[in-house]
Protein backbone atom coordinates (compact mmCIF):
# COMPACT_ATOMS: atom_id res chain seq x y z
CA UNK A 1 0.00 0.00 0.00
CA UNK A 2 1.53 3.22 -1.42
CA UNK A 3 0.09 6.84 0.56
CA UNK A 4 -0.36 8.92 -2.31
CA UNK A 5 -0.57 13.03 -3.09
CA UNK A 6 -2.42 13.22 -6.25
CA UNK A 7 -2.62 16.86 -7.87
CA UNK A 8 -4.94 17.61 -10.76
CA UNK A 9 -4.42 19.28 -14.02
CA UNK A 10 -4.73 22.66 -15.14
CA UNK A 11 -8.08 22.35 -15.36
CA UNK A 12 -8.68 22.04 -11.37
CA UNK A 13 -10.18 18.91 -9.55
CA UNK A 14 -12.52 17.27 -12.28
CA UNK A 15 -14.06 14.28 -11.79
CA UNK A 16 -11.61 12.73 -13.48
CA UNK A 17 -9.30 13.18 -10.75
CA UNK A 18 -11.80 11.89 -8.09
CA UNK A 19 -12.47 9.16 -10.04
CA UNK A 20 -8.35 8.07 -10.02
CA UNK A 21 -8.85 8.65 -6.14
CA UNK A 22 -11.00 6.24 -6.16
CA UNK A 23 -9.72 3.74 -8.64
CA UNK A 24 -6.24 4.27 -5.74
CA UNK A 25 -8.61 3.91 -2.85
CA UNK A 26 -10.12 0.21 -4.19
CA UNK A 27 -6.97 -0.36 -4.97
CA UNK A 28 -5.70 -0.72 -1.02
CA UNK A 29 -4.13 2.92 -1.39
CA UNK A 30 -4.42 5.99 0.78
CA UNK A 31 -4.86 9.16 -1.62
CA UNK A 32 -4.74 12.79 -0.70
CA UNK A 33 -6.31 15.31 -3.27
CA UNK A 34 -5.68 18.49 -2.55
CA UNK A 35 -7.55 21.30 -4.41
CA UNK A 36 -5.38 24.09 -5.35
CA UNK A 37 -7.66 25.48 -7.26
CA UNK A 38 -9.91 26.06 -4.07
CA UNK A 39 -13.26 24.76 -5.88
CA UNK A 40 -13.13 26.58 -9.30
CA UNK A 41 -12.94 24.12 -12.16
CA UNK A 42 -12.58 24.67 -15.99
CA UNK A 43 -14.19 23.31 -18.77
CA UNK A 44 -11.82 24.52 -21.66
CA UNK A 45 -8.03 25.32 -21.64
CA UNK A 46 -9.10 29.22 -21.88
CA UNK A 47 -10.80 28.94 -18.77
CA UNK A 48 -7.85 26.98 -17.04
CA UNK A 49 -5.25 29.24 -18.63
CA UNK A 50 -6.78 32.08 -16.79
CA UNK A 51 -7.61 30.46 -13.34
CA UNK A 52 -4.10 29.35 -13.49
CA UNK A 53 -2.89 33.11 -14.20
CA UNK A 54 -4.67 34.53 -11.77
CA UNK A 55 -3.16 31.97 -8.84
CA UNK A 56 0.37 31.79 -10.69
CA UNK A 57 2.07 29.07 -10.42
CA UNK A 58 4.06 30.03 -7.14
CA UNK A 59 1.22 29.98 -5.31
CA UNK A 60 0.24 27.08 -6.51
CA UNK A 61 3.26 25.25 -4.98
CA UNK A 62 3.56 27.32 -1.67
CA UNK A 63 -0.25 25.66 -1.77
CA UNK A 64 0.82 22.12 -2.89
CA UNK A 65 4.43 22.66 -0.56
CA UNK A 66 1.31 23.10 2.67
CA UNK A 67 -0.31 19.87 1.87
CA UNK A 68 2.56 18.03 1.38
CA UNK A 69 3.78 18.84 4.76
CA UNK A 70 1.44 17.75 6.59
CA UNK A 71 1.80 14.22 4.88
CA UNK A 72 5.35 14.05 4.06
CA UNK A 73 7.00 12.32 6.90
CA UNK A 74 5.08 8.76 5.91
CA UNK A 75 7.05 8.73 2.84
CA UNK A 76 4.34 9.98 0.11
CA UNK A 77 4.24 8.69 -4.04
CA UNK A 78 3.59 11.92 -5.38
CA UNK A 79 1.06 11.87 -8.42
CA UNK A 80 -0.58 14.18 -10.76
CA UNK A 81 -2.08 14.90 -14.02
CA UNK A 82 -0.38 17.40 -16.06
CA UNK A 83 0.75 20.74 -14.51
CA UNK A 84 -0.29 18.62 -11.60
CA UNK A 85 2.72 16.35 -12.38
CA UNK A 86 5.01 19.19 -12.94
CA UNK A 87 4.14 20.12 -9.15
CA UNK A 88 4.25 16.93 -7.99
CA UNK A 89 7.90 16.42 -9.28
CA UNK A 90 8.81 19.52 -8.31
CA UNK A 91 8.04 19.03 -4.53
CA UNK A 92 8.66 15.18 -4.94
CA UNK A 93 12.48 15.79 -5.83
CA UNK A 94 13.22 17.71 -3.00
CA UNK A 95 11.25 15.53 -0.26
CA UNK A 96 14.06 13.22 1.32
CA UNK A 97 10.69 10.65 2.54
CA UNK A 98 9.16 10.46 -0.85
CA UNK A 99 8.75 6.97 -2.01
CA UNK A 100 8.17 7.34 -6.23
CA UNK A 101 6.97 9.58 -8.17
CA UNK A 102 3.74 8.83 -11.05
CA UNK A 103 3.52 11.14 -13.66
CA UNK A 104 0.93 11.34 -15.72
CA UNK A 105 0.60 13.29 -18.82
CA UNK A 106 3.60 15.83 -17.63
CA UNK A 107 6.85 16.90 -16.38
CA UNK A 108 8.71 19.53 -14.94
CA UNK A 109 12.73 20.72 -15.50
CA UNK A 110 14.79 19.48 -12.76
CA UNK A 111 17.46 21.75 -11.16
CA UNK A 112 21.09 21.46 -12.24
CA UNK A 113 21.94 19.83 -8.81
CA UNK A 114 18.90 17.20 -8.53
CA UNK A 115 20.12 13.70 -6.88
CA UNK A 116 17.38 11.21 -6.14
CA UNK A 117 16.85 7.62 -6.56
CA UNK A 118 13.20 7.94 -6.53
CA UNK A 119 11.70 5.44 -8.91
CA UNK A 120 9.93 7.37 -11.59
CA UNK A 121 7.02 6.21 -13.87
CA UNK A 122 5.76 8.49 -16.36
CA UNK A 123 2.67 8.17 -18.73
CA UNK A 124 2.14 10.81 -21.80
CA UNK A 125 0.78 10.84 -25.40
CA UNK A 126 3.07 10.23 -28.49
CA UNK A 127 3.05 12.57 -29.83
CA UNK A 128 2.05 15.22 -27.26
CA UNK A 129 2.00 19.17 -27.81
CA UNK A 130 3.29 19.58 -24.63
CA UNK A 131 5.84 17.18 -23.56
CA UNK A 132 7.70 16.76 -27.22
CA UNK A 133 9.32 13.75 -27.96
CA UNK A 134 12.74 16.09 -27.47
CA UNK A 135 11.76 17.41 -24.34
CA UNK A 136 11.16 14.07 -23.09
CA UNK A 137 14.46 12.66 -24.44
CA UNK A 138 16.17 15.67 -22.72
CA UNK A 139 13.99 15.22 -19.35
CA UNK A 140 14.76 11.11 -19.76
CA UNK A 141 18.21 11.60 -19.36
CA UNK A 142 18.68 14.35 -16.59
CA UNK A 143 16.58 12.70 -14.28
CA UNK A 144 18.64 9.02 -14.84
CA UNK A 145 21.91 11.62 -14.13
CA UNK A 146 20.12 12.75 -11.13
CA UNK A 147 19.75 9.13 -9.79
CA UNK A 148 15.82 8.32 -10.63
CA UNK A 149 14.93 4.78 -11.80
CA UNK A 150 12.79 6.43 -14.69
CA UNK A 151 9.85 4.39 -17.27
CA UNK A 152 8.40 6.27 -19.62
CA UNK A 153 4.97 4.76 -21.51
CA UNK A 154 4.37 6.68 -24.61
CA UNK A 155 0.71 6.13 -26.19
CA UNK A 156 0.56 6.48 -29.83
CA UNK A 157 -1.97 8.84 -31.18
CA UNK A 158 -3.18 9.61 -27.95
CA UNK A 159 -4.30 13.43 -26.88
CA UNK A 160 -2.39 15.18 -23.89
CA UNK A 161 -4.94 13.97 -21.05
CA UNK A 162 -6.51 11.11 -22.60
CA UNK A 163 -7.49 9.46 -18.95
CA UNK A 164 -9.96 12.17 -18.11
CA UNK A 165 -13.47 10.93 -19.97
CA UNK A 166 -14.89 14.36 -20.17
CA UNK A 167 -12.44 15.65 -22.52
CA UNK A 168 -12.42 15.52 -26.14
CA UNK A 169 -8.59 14.37 -25.98
CA UNK A 170 -10.19 10.77 -23.56
CA UNK A 171 -8.98 7.50 -24.83
CA UNK A 172 -10.65 4.52 -22.65
CA UNK A 173 -8.07 1.72 -24.12
CA UNK A 174 -4.90 4.14 -23.09
CA UNK A 175 -6.51 4.96 -19.96
CA UNK A 176 -6.80 1.19 -18.92
CA UNK A 177 -4.02 0.28 -19.63
CA UNK A 178 -2.26 3.18 -18.00
CA UNK A 179 -3.81 2.22 -15.32
CA UNK A 180 -2.99 -1.13 -15.10
CA UNK A 181 0.64 -0.24 -15.49
CA UNK A 182 0.56 2.70 -12.77
CA UNK A 183 -1.03 0.34 -9.92
CA UNK A 184 1.88 -2.32 -10.65
CA UNK A 185 4.27 0.59 -9.64
CA UNK A 186 2.45 1.79 -7.33
CA UNK A 187 2.49 -1.92 -5.85
CA UNK A 188 5.94 -2.38 -5.69
CA UNK A 189 6.90 1.28 -4.26
CA UNK A 190 3.87 1.44 -1.49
Amino acid sequence: MAEILLFHSVYGLRPAVSDAATRLREAGHVVHVPDLYEGRVADTMAEAKVIFEEIGRDALLERAVGVAASHSASGLVYAGFSLGAAIAQTIGLVDENAKGLLLIHGTSDLAEDAETELPVQLHVADPDLYETSDWLNSWYLEMRQAGADVEIFRYQGAGHLFTDPGLPDYDEHYTEQAWAIALDFLAEVG
